[in-house]
């Protein structure tokens, strides 16, 4: 059964706490229509208001009164002319035949053109492309269907922009929308209550707003195809000391910098990454001369690249290129070490009837009673590692939460995470010394269930494994693990083996990476096999054949 909201105007009031929270926030970045609309919107009569909203928080900009029926607001004829007469919305509104056709379903489209025949039952795309010729202007409703007018009315709202402006100066952001509120209150979600200060603004000038619409705007040209350095013309320039935005800018122009590669264009690509300081676009910018043969530019790029490599990622990735570079130039070979290979179980086993996955065929394969098997893959290591942490990475510092809403703070992907909260997350590692790391966890692990983490999975943790995991796994160990994440949070929150395996009796655990028939390891999995190794955490990669028949 699904949950259900007592108070029929929920929507209503959450979009009221919206205007509040932007009117008390942000007054002095607002421009004259937001000012205006936040002024003027509680004034309007209740039915009036629950209608816009509904509108609002619907796909697209046209309506129906016949759609718009809700048991709270009554008429919505009645309750759309205090809106008309605001200008939010047009009543009768113009609209192509586009639009209508959007907006009708087809039997009411065949009514209204009176189609017959084999055009009748065409499917709507056929029916629209057959009528554009004889009906490309735009015409009001009323004109379109002159029977279904006399008993519906359409609604054009055309403060929707508004609106979403709005929504993204209190989200910062426009993947959120009105749900996270509703979803919230049904207790589908639930978020840390994080003391946001006024220095937290998510947006500090009216130019970060400006820009955040503009390269919104690029975005949406981009992902619908256009060329790449075209759009590249209009992205706002830099000059913002907004890191959250300016790390937004960077990641369009590396996402423009990898298209322009597929189609060739290096000098093109090149200058993009050299603009760019999203993580990997410095290695792209490298292989990007390997490509056009530019080995020399490349090799002395490579070079300063390799005395201080921003991650273990660009590190994997110069090591790849700096063998070719050097074979193209007639350097002599380097010397660097391979890494030591992790231990191997080779499995052949009979492939089972019905459903299945490889890594719960191994799972069910390797399971004992003394020595149980759990798949975890990411969750439980990440898991471990937010509960203890949680403190930190939910501490209020500016730029970090900047409405209700956050799954977790806004600059957790940025270079410097760990470094702006570096005391807080040293207080948290110095529980797993002074051994008081384990009743931290299980009191967040209770105190915490069910509040959105980006690290906790809350549907992989039980009691169960988590007690293993704090029997068996060392704390030398899960300091060894949580430091790494915290090295590069965005790169090595994945990677970790499929399959981990305890042995209470002994104190003792080893992880487990399946790899089927033709599989194999993946960049970030080499990476945290590499790192085990070198802290020696026990990792086994498991290559599983199937047994002939």
């Amino acid at each position: 059964m699904k949950p259900v909201l007592e108070n029929l105007f929920y929507y209503l009031d959450n979009f009221h706490r919206v205007l509040e929270w932007i009117g008390e926030r942000y007054a002095d970045l607002l421009d004259g229509e937001e000012r205006d609309f936040i002024d003027r919107f509680p004034a309007l009569p209740q039915a009036s208001r629950a209608l816009f909203v509904r509108m609002v928080m619907r796909k697209g900009q046209l309506f129906r009164a016949s759609k718009l029926v809700y048991e709270e607001i009554g008429c919505p004829r009645a309750a759309a002319a205090p809106l008309a007469e605001t200008g939010w919305i047009v009543v009768d509104p113009a609209m192509s035949l586009d639009e209508l056709f959007d907006l009708l379903q087809k039997p009411e489209l065949c009514q209204a053109f009176g189609l017959a025949g084999a055009l009748r039952s065409a499917r709507k795309e056929a029916q629209l492309e057959a009528l554009r010729a004889e009906h490309a202007d735009e015409r009001p409703f009323s004109a379109w269907c002159r029977n279904a007018a006399a008993v519906d009315e359409a609604y054009r709202i055309v403060a929707k922009p508004l609106c979403d402006r709005l929504r993204l100066i209190f989200f910062g952001n426009y993947h959120q929308d009105w749900t996270e509120f509703v979803l919230s209150d049904l207790g589908v979600f639930r978020f840390e209550q994080v003391e946001i200060s006024d220095a937290a603004r998510g947006f500090r000038t009216r130019r970060d707003i400006d820009d955040y619409l503009r390269l919104h705007a690029c975005r949406e040209r981009f992902g619908n195809g256009e060329a790449p350095l075209d759009v590249l013309r209009d992205v706002p320039p830099p000059g913002t000391d907004n890191e959250w935005l300016a790390s937004r800018r960077h990641k369009l122009l590396f996402q423009m910098g990898q298209q322009l590669e597929k189609l060739r264009d290096w000098a093109g690509a090149c200058a993009v990454y050299d603009d760019c300081a999203y993580p990997g676009a410095r290695a792209r910018a490298i292989r990007v001369l390997e490509k056009d043969e530019q080995f020399g530019a490349a090799w002395e790029r490579l070079q300063v690249a390799m005395a201080a490599p921003e991650s273990e990622a660009e590190r994997q990735h110069l090591l790849r290129m700096a063998p070719r570079l050097a074979r193209r130039l007639g350097h002599p070979r380097g010397t660097a070490g391979k890494p030591v290979p992790p231990a191997r179980l080779d499995l052949a086993l009979p492939q089972p009837d019905g459903q299945w996955w490889v890594e719960g065929v191994v799972r069910d394969h390797l399971n004992r009673d003394e020595a149980p098997v759990f798949y975890v893959e990411n969750a439980l290591i990440n898991s471990l590692f937010g509960l203890l942490c949680w403190d930190a990475v939910f501490a209020a510092i500016p730029g970090a939460f900047f409405h209700p809403f956050h799954h977790g703070p806004a600059d957790l992907h940025s270079a410097d995470f760990h470094r702006r909260r570096a005391a807080q997350f040293d207080a948290c590692l110095a529980q797993l010394d002074d051994g008081s790391y384990p009743a931290t966890i299980r009191r967040n692990l209770d105190a915490k269930r069910g509040i959105s983490s980006p690290f906790v999975f809350w549907g992989a943790l039980d009691g169960a494994l988590l007690d293993l995991a704090l029997h068996c796994i060392p704390a030398a160990h899960l300091k060894q693990a949580f430091l790494r994440i915290l090295q590069d949070v965005k790169a090595n929150r994945t990677g970790f083996p499929d399959l981990i395996q305890f042995w209470p009796a002994e104190r003792r655990y080893n992880m487990i990476e399946v790899k089927g028939p033709g599989d194999r390891l993946q960049d970030n999995q080499l990476r945290w096999i590499d790192y085990c190794a070198q802290h020696r955490m026990p990792v086994t990669v498991c290559y599983l054949q199937w047994a002939p028949q």
